[in-house]
């Protein structure tokens, strides 16, 4: 398991929180597998509560299944939720796209670019996405993301998704073998392009594009990994 240092000033909650949804969704915490309060609480330094804090807040969202004394699981993914995760996304951020048509800056377009430079910069020292260890490249696509909710001014918006597209995640993680970080990039600053030319239409197909390109593959994902996944039948 990834453990990244706290924060100045982090509660021990939102430590836990913070360290148990990254390594979720890297799925270093593979799906399935089974979790302890204590030997959580060793790993990350903590006293048993707050751990415990964290695993019922992830349990709201289904990432996470609680059994009274026997312990945690994270769950498997789930594909209905990982659907109402995608609709969620695709239809917020098709209409931010346009907002971002609408309202962006000079500055903000030097932001977003200064954003897809970090990632074509990180792309070449880290071509296939970067390892467990390091800052992954999803946490740079997911910046670029933020970015645009923030020029749209629906921050709160952001924050608040981010309880459930956790599930969504977790796919994107297994997509990385099939799409590449450098399409990834080419598709950002395809979007990054039809906002400078206030072209509210392409940037929304575009968006919509870029938002299902694992929709294709969950068929091989699952094949694949027959052991992460819920079944459905």
């Amino acid at each position: 398991m990834r453990i990244p240092d706290r924060f100045p000033r982090e509660t021990g909650r939102d430590y836990a929180l913070r360290v148990l949804k990254d390594n979720i969704v890297r799925l270093e915490l593979q799906p399935g597998s089974m979790v302890s309060e204590n030997e959580l609480s060793s790993a990350l330094g903590l006293s048993r509560t707050p751990v415990r804090e964290a695993l019922i807040e992830l349990s709201k969202v289904n990432i996470v299944e609680i059994y009274p004394q026997k312990g945690s699981r994270i769950a498997l993914i789930d594909a209905h939720l990982v659907d109402q995760a995608y609709f969620m996304r695709d239809t917020l951020e098709c209409e931010v796209i346009r907002e971002v048509c609408k309202k962006a800056s000079p500055s903000d377009l030097e932001d977003l670019r200064a954003s897809l430079r970090a990632q074509d910069i990180y792309t070449e020292i880290h071509p296939d996405g970067g390892s467990a260890s390091e800052k992954t490249f999803m946490e740079l696509d997911n910046q670029f993301h933020e970015l645009l909710y923030k020029i749209a001014g629906k921050e709160l918006v952001y924050r608040i998704i981010q309880e459930i597209v956790i599930h969504y995640d977790r796919i994107r993680n297994l997509t990385i073998s099939y799409v590449t970080p450098q399409s990834v990039i080419s598709q950002h600053w395809e979007l990054l392009d039809a906002i400078e030319n206030k072209d509210e239409k392409r940037a929304r197909e575009l968006m919509k594009n870029h938002l299902s390109r694992f929709q294709g593959i969950q068929k091989e994902l699952i094949e694949q990994h027959p052991d992460y996944f819920k079944d459905m039948s």
